[in-house]
């Protein structure tokens, strides 16, 4: 055990633990989401494996297994990806073109699987060869490509994401914003560090207890993604994809469109004022279309129109209205205002102040 040793073996079985747990789970609740999750934390662990071994001593991966395919980065960023796909969209299916964006790993696995197998000489030759050193710069160039590409793709669908969800969910808090946004940037910051060490290796040829260094930033990562990541809900109802943003025809304001939204706004008034549907901690745009029995389009249209918010706002300022109620109330002197705040609707201390700060009596 030493100061190399014990972070990099404790990331490792850990990384492989929540990979096992996330499978089951995964399987168990049909969640796709979770399977993926699974490949992300395996991947992010046989990051750290060749210096796990190292550091304890064992040489098996760089003596009798020199030059297997065991490294995963190609396949890395497009996992990523599909995973932040399947978290926000319980219904994302994998389809036969996504296997295309593995196709850069599956021609690095082959080409060394056959290389491999021709026995240890032939594979110090051909590591050695440097008319075959392009390669490995090819390999370079197509790694960055998928991490700029992929990654501009996670960051663009999950503004485009949290877009939509103010206009469907009272409470953002439980589809994930936070885990989220922390997912994507430490990723894409554990991919630079991970890059600039590299180059500074390759400039200054460092010893090799110095590479210790980036891995333990994985390390950190692996930590987080698999604590956090498994801790994380995903409600059943969670169905987003681009296609939810697209520009959709309403009906012109002086025709139908108008007068659905009239017939809506006293029936909407009445479901708040009256009773008090506000109160509903998971209350959503599609449940409250059900109950008026209308379309979540028109009632979003009807809802900007008529009371100049969004879905999220209009009934997150009930909840304040509610909440600046009950904390007057001398029956309610006991409580704490966080207690009463989630008597009022509110899911989370987050989404609490935030509502609180927006709307409140100032």
């Amino acid at each position: 055990m030493s100061i190399y040793t014990t972070p990099l073996q404790f990331a490792y079985f850990l990384g492989l633990l929540f990979s096992v747990l996330l499978l089951i789970r995964g399987f168990k609740e049909e969640r796709l989401s979770d399977k993926l999750l699974a490949a992300v934390l395996f991947l992010l662990t046989m990051e750290i494996q060749d210096y796990t071994f190292g550091f304890a001593g064992i040489n098996l991966l760089w003596e009798e297994l020199n030059g297997f395919p065991r490294h995963f980065s190609l396949a890395f960023p497009a996992t990523v990806y599909f995973y932040l796909k399947a978290q926000i969209n319980r219904e994302f299916k994998f389809q036969t073109k996504d296997l295309l964006y593995y196709l850069p790993y599956a021609i690095y696995f082959v080409i060394n699987i056959l290389v491999f197998f021709q026995g240890k000489d032939y594979v110090n030759k051909w590591q050695s060869n440097p008319n075959i050193q392009w390669l490995s710069w090819l390999e370079t160039f197509a790694l960055w490509a998928m991490y700029v590409y992929f990654f501009y793709l996670s960051l663009k669908i999950y503004k485009e994401y949290r877009n939509w969800a103010e206009t469907q969910f009272s409470d953002t808090e439980t589809i994930s914003f936070g885990w989220i946004r922390n997912f994507i940037y430490l990723i894409i910051t554990g991919e630079v560090f991970k890059t600039a060490w590299n180059l500074a290796d390759y400039i200054i040829d460092m010893p090799f207890e110095k590479d210790w260094w980036w891995h333990l930033y994985t390390v950190a990562i692996i930590c987080y993604v698999g604590i956090r990541g498994y801790t994380q809900a995903q409600p059943k109802f969670l169905h987003f994809t681009s296609n939810n943003l697209e520009v959709k025809p309403e009906p012109k304001v002086e025709e139908s469109g108008q007068k659905v939204s009239n017939e809506l706004i006293p029936k909407i008034e009445n479901l708040f004022n009256n009773e008090k549907i506000f109160l509903e901690p998971e209350l959503t745009l599609s449940e409250l279309a059900i109950k008026l029995k209308t379309n979540t389009s028109l009632l979003s249209a009807a809802i900007n129109q008529g009371f100049g918010k969004n879905f999220n706002d209009f009934v997150n300022e009930f909840r304040i209205r509610e909440f600046e109620i009950q904390i007057t109330n001398p029956e309610n002197k006991n409580y704490t205002k966080l207690a009463i705040a989630l008597d009022c609707g509110f899911n989370s201390k987050a989404t609490f102040n935030r509502a609180l700060k927006k709307f409140g009596e100032h």
